[in-house]
């Protein structure tokens, strides 16, 4: 008979910690309380790519004024990028219409970058202290595309 009561509380317990956990695996952008572009707002394809991408897609957009001071390191200057910023969108104009970049669907080095910009603003670092993390972590892949 003292079998069922300890059962009940063996049950009771495992819900109790999976209502407790689940908050903890929730998507980056969930969990960050980050100002994120809704997804709705990206284009298709953004929308179909690997979640780390469209997370990253969502920050740079809703985030200029941080991704305009992140340097990019894939080698995106060539191509007119001249930041983080970038290599996501193209063109934002004053009523708030965005065009984007499709550069960093393919780029690791892009996508790594913002990633690391989510993170450490997560952490409390302010902009200038994830530039000289973003450039002490990222210059051994090319130059700079900021001054």
């Amino acid at each position: 008979m003292l079998a069922r009561p300890h059962r009940f509380l063996s049950v009771a317990l495992l819900g109790v910690l999976l209502a407790i956990a689940l908050p903890a695996c929730s998507t980056p952008a969930q969990a960050s309380n980050l100002h994120m572009m809704p997804m709705e707002n990206l284009p298709a394809e953004v929308q179909s790519a690997p979640v780390s991408v469209r997370t990253a897609y969502q920050f740079a957009a809703a985030n200029p004024d941080v991704m305009k001071n992140v340097p990019c390191y894939c080698g995106c200057g060539g191509i007119g990028h001249t930041s983080n910023y970038s290599c996501y969108v193209t063109r934002a104009d004053t009523k708030g219409a965005i065009t984007y970049d499709n550069h960093a669907l393919g780029c690791s080095i892009c996508v790594d970058i913002t990633q690391d910009v989510m993170r450490l603003l997560r952490d409390g670092k302010s902009v200038p202290d994830i530039r000289a993390y973003v450039d002490a972590t990222y210059s051994k892949y090319g130059t700079s595309n900021m001054p």
